[in-house]
């Protein structure tokens, strides 16, 4: 597991054709922003920002967990939705 792997499964996430969940999409955008900048770190946004707040607490939930598990479960997750699309 390296960061060329990370950065390889970041490229091929832009890739992808086929339709991604909005809950896939929080998923793995937790795990990137847990693997790239840690722990959340900004204040929660206003409940009336639907989007950010999602966001926020799709990225908190991972709160205590390294950056090197986080970029192992975004790579894996990449690959799960490469595999989804026949890719």
């Amino acid at each position: 597991m390296s960061q060329v792997e990370f950065e390889m499964a970041c490229a091929s996430l832009k890739q992808l054709k086929g339709p991604v969940s909005d809950q896939e999409k929080l998923l793995v955008y937790s795990f990137y922003k847990q693997a790239t900048q840690g722990d959340c770190n900004i204040p929660v946004p206003p409940a009336t920002d639907v989007r950010a707040k999602a966001k926020w607490e799709a990225w908190n939930v991972n709160k205590g967990m390294s950056k090197m598990d986080a970029m192992r479960i975004y790579i894996a997750k990449v690959e799960e939705l490469k595999k989804n699309e026949g890719g």
